[in-house]
């Protein structure tokens, strides 16, 4: 059957991606759901409950609830947790049982509002895509509803004098697993001379998330952070950039971020496109995984061997499109077809007699072609807490030290 796994497990759902997203924003987060159906959200998706309380709760919803819609306990109970924790908003989302029932989430979200007093929304989650789009709609609505309410024109957002300052948009432990990632990519931004405004997603910044309005340039570390970028530019007309500065591409993203800064109404740049190959190298790495995490990881690979090393970026999570090279690269949908995919690239390797490798979680290794090597590059989102002991940390280091300690 096309488009069910056999071998390899799937990535994060959308539910999972929204709760990321929220884990650290002061907010309350109401999953829509059967009690316990969601217990995979905190024992595999989410590192921080380690150490970490957060605001997010299961409705118990019941064959009951589904069968006569009591959308009277989902309003009267979370409007008795909002009295009692006093949440900067709260956000609805659902499970495939509301969503196939028709659950009217605007109108809960409307009687909500007017009993709580705190801003009320829902992420259209339901258990059917991945994490990416939970990420990126979770983000989108918080920034409809929180920036909003800052009364913050596009003239008023960029301050002459010091550094540039930077909204870090789509970071999360599903794609940034690595102990102290985001200090990481502060200290990154302030060895540029650039300063972190607000980190959506994790770290110091998520403080400044309500005035991100008066940062001068989005940076987006993944393509979960295309739905808060949308938002900002069109009410702000803050520009955004796509990409990882990690390996030899550091320098040149954050030359490109500082460069957009200016770039007023914001444009979308997408910087590891554009970092061109060698026709003639005479090997070549296949990059499976996150679109933008991944292409940024293939500019960097291509900058640091020279030229010497060919990249396909195989993107294997949801709205891909916009973040791979038409050419070159591609997008899959189930294992059979990234397998099949794999073994044409490989043939075709093997014809020009290039060497070939596959960077990737190792839970691709199953589906790997034959005689090709792989380079570990473990992924919360997909292996879970399997291999969090060597999570790479994508802000530190050359891709030798990303790819598992070595590259063809």
């Amino acid at each position: 059957m096309r488009q069910t796994n056999r071998i390899l497990p799937v990535y994060s759902g959308d539910v999972s991606g929204a709760c990321s997203a929220l884990f650290e924003m002061g907010g309350m987060v109401v999953i829509h759901d059967p009690s316990g159906c969601y217990s995979t959200y905190d024992t595999h998706d989410e590192t921080r409950w380690y150490d970490t309380d957060s605001l997010i709760f299961l409705t118990g919803f019941t064959e009951r609830d589904a069968m006569l819609g009591n959308d009277k306990k989902l309003i009267e109970d979370t409007a008795q947790a909002a009295a009692l924790y006093r949440p900067r908003f709260i956000a609805l989302c659902n499970s495939p049982i509301p969503y196939l029932n028709g659950t009217d989430f605007a109108g809960v979200c409307r009687v909500l509002e007017k009993r709580t007093g705190v801003p009320v929304f829902h992420v259209r989650t339901n258990g059917m895509h991945d994490y990416v789009q939970g990420v990126s709609q979770a983000f989108a609505q918080l920034a409809e509803t929180v920036l909003v309410e800052e009364a913050v024109t596009a003239e008023s957002t960029s301050f002459a004098g010091g550094p540039l300052k930077v909204n870090v948009l789509g970071m999360t432990p599903l794609d940034f697993a690595a102990p102290g990632a985001a200090e990481a990519l502060e200290d990154k931004l302030e060895k540029a001379s650039l300063r972190l405004h607000a980190c959506w997603g994790m770290g110091r910044g998520v403080q400044s998330i309500g005035s991100s309005a008066r940062a001068d340039v989005n940076l987006a570390v993944s393509s979960s952070g295309e739905g808060a970028a949308q938002v900002l530019r069109e009410r702000f007309g803050t520009p955004a950039v796509f990409g990882v500065p990690c390996g030899a591409f550091s320098e040149r993203l954050l030359r490109e971020t500082e460069k957009a800064a200016g770039d007023r109404p914001g444009q979308f740049t997408v910087p590891f496109l554009e970092v061109p190959e060698n026709a003639a190298a005479r090997r070549t790495v296949i990059l499976i995984g996150e679109p933008v995490v991944m292409g940024s990881l293939a500019a960097a690979l291509r900058m640091e061997s020279g030229g010497s090393t060919k990249t396909v970026v195989a993107a294997a999570t949801e709205n891909s499109a916009p973040f791979i090279r038409k050419d070159r690269d591609f997008s899959f949908f189930g294992e059979e077809e990234l397998a099949k995919r794999l073994r044409v690239l490989a043939r075709e390797a093997d014809s020009r007699g290039e060497r070939i490798a596959v960077a990737a979680d190792p839970l691709y290794r199953p589906v790997c072609p034959e005689g090709a090597e792989l380079f570990p590059v473990p992924h919360l989102a997909f292996s879970g807490r399997i291999f969090l002991d060597r999570m790479p940390d994508l802000f530190e280091g050359d891709c030798a030290s990303i790819m598992g300690g070595k590259w063809i």
